[in-house]
């Protein structure tokens, strides 16, 4: 799953930059960024959840799906600017140990689905939607991308 060896190029340049050695030589940077990744994970992880297990038929049965997605959206807005730009630091700290990581791969193939699934599909969908087989469906759908995402990214550091 790893890409072209010609891409290492890009990968060693990222690693070289000003922010890549910041972050990648001090004691507390890398530590504090994972950190406010991990917090931005549990707030996309809650905002999502609470609207793709109202979906399932559990949680807060008396919203509609589309009312409850719009009162959790500013959060999981929040938590995907955070996400992304503290993951995008993470990146340059280790991007050459990223390019030989599968788990890497994986997630960085996973997400831009699940993004598109969350804002196009699953948004799209939500309207008129309640408890049927086709809103179990998207639910179901919808936690298998992002536990996909999620579980990934964690073991990036464990491989």
């Amino acid at each position: 799953m790893i890409p072209p060896e010609s891409w290492i190029v890009f990968f060693e340049w990222c690693e070289a930059t000003f922010l890549g050695r910041v972050v990648r030589e001090s004691i507390w940077m890398f530590p504090i960024i994972e950190a406010l990744h991990l917090t931005a994970l549990c707030l996309i992880g809650g905002a999502i959840l609470v609207v793709d297990l109202r979906l399932l038929g559990f949680g807060l049965t008396n919203q509609r799906p589309s009312a409850l997605a719009r009162h959790v959206r500013p959060w999981l807005m929040a938590g995907l600017a955070v996400m992304l730009s503290t993951g995008v630091l993470l990146f340059l700290s280790e991007a050459i140990k990223c390019f030989y990581n599968t788990s890497f791969w994986v997630k960085m193939m996973t997400l831009p689905v699940a993004l598109t699934f969350t804002f196009v599909i699953r948004a799209r969908a939500l309207d008129g939607l309640d408890t049927s087989a086709r809103s179990r469906a998207i639910g179901f759908a919808s936690i298998a991308l992002w536990f996909t995402v999620a579980a990934a990214g964690r073991w990036i550091g464990y491989s």
